[in-house]
């Protein structure tokens, strides 16, 4: 005779999964095993669990891996998303599979030494390191479960490699600028100009349109304003044109016959 199947548990794809309410509750979950008594196991271990965390408070166990994915579900209208999501990929075979409480820079040495053996730069790694500080601090101060406890009680310290490669940015003089502005062709020359003097991100220069633009005739010039879908903090930003950046635009005015084309 097969053995008997637990209440709560059936068989997906060769995976056994668990669908149980529990005091109201819905346990839905792989149980990560083909094998039906390990799957039982696992049940039991959840229920328990469940009513620790109900009648004493005591946590549930999650593993990073889950922590990650709820990060993800969450964070989908971030425009970094993709990098993330490639760092999370890169990490989850090291750290995927601990207890959140169990992640910190001792587990994460493994993949630490790893990169440093592929040559990765301080830089690269520090990518990953921030995205697992990001989800141990969500984890401990803002994801609540339906017990009202925080999925980690504390975060770790996540300290960053110091980033010794990495050349320091500074102004150019100048002498500089105009060296620079005369190896461009000239309509390159005039959108540098229009970024340089009014501090706007690739992203919004390329996306500006000139249906966008408001003149000032109390100042003699025109602002526009950037939507924020284009903005890095997602909020509308006000352009405003100093005499060198409308001078540029008028420059890309006249190359621009429809004036319902994108600025860029």
């Amino acid at each position: 005779m097969g053995q008997r199947r637990t209440p709560g548990l059936f068989k997906r794809e060769g995976i056994w999964h668990i669908d149980k309410q529990v005091r109201g509750q819905r346990i839905l979950e792989s149980c990560g095993t083909g094998n039906l008594q390990e799957a039982a196991k696992y049940l039991a271990f959840r229920l328990e669990e469940q009513r620790n965390a109900e009648i004493y408070g005591i946590r549930p166990t999650r593993t990073f891996e889950q922590a990650a994915t709820k990060f993800v579900q969450e964070n989908g209208h971030k425009r970094s998303l993709r990098c993330d999501i490639g760092n999370l990929r890169n990490l989850m075979p090291w750290i995927g599979e601990l207890e959140l409480n169990r992640v910190n820079m001792g587990t994460l040495q493994p993949w630490l030494e790893h990169r440093r053996s592929e040559n990765v730069t301080a830089g690269t790694i520090n990518h990953g390191l921030k995205i697992v500080r990001r989800i141990l601090n969500l984890a401990s101060s803002e994801w609540m479960d339906e017990h009202g406890l925080t999925w980690l009680q504390a975060a770790p310290k996540i300290p960053l490699l110091p980033d010794r490669d990495r050349r320091q940015p500074y102004p150019l003089n100048w002498e500089e600028q105009d060296r620079l502005l005369a190896e461009l062709p000239p309509h390159v020359a005039e959108i540098v100009l229009f970024k340089v003097n009014t501090g706007c991100r690739d992203g919004e220069v390329c996306n500006l349109r000139w249906d966008r633009e408001c003149l000032v005739p109390e100042l003699n010039t025109s602002v526009f304003i950037a939507p924020g879908s284009f903005v890095k903090n997602g909020e509308e930003r006000l352009v405003i044109l100093n005499r060198i950046a409308r001078s540029a635009c008028s420059f890309m005015a006249c190359h621009d016959r429809d004036k319902s084309m994108n600025f860029m």
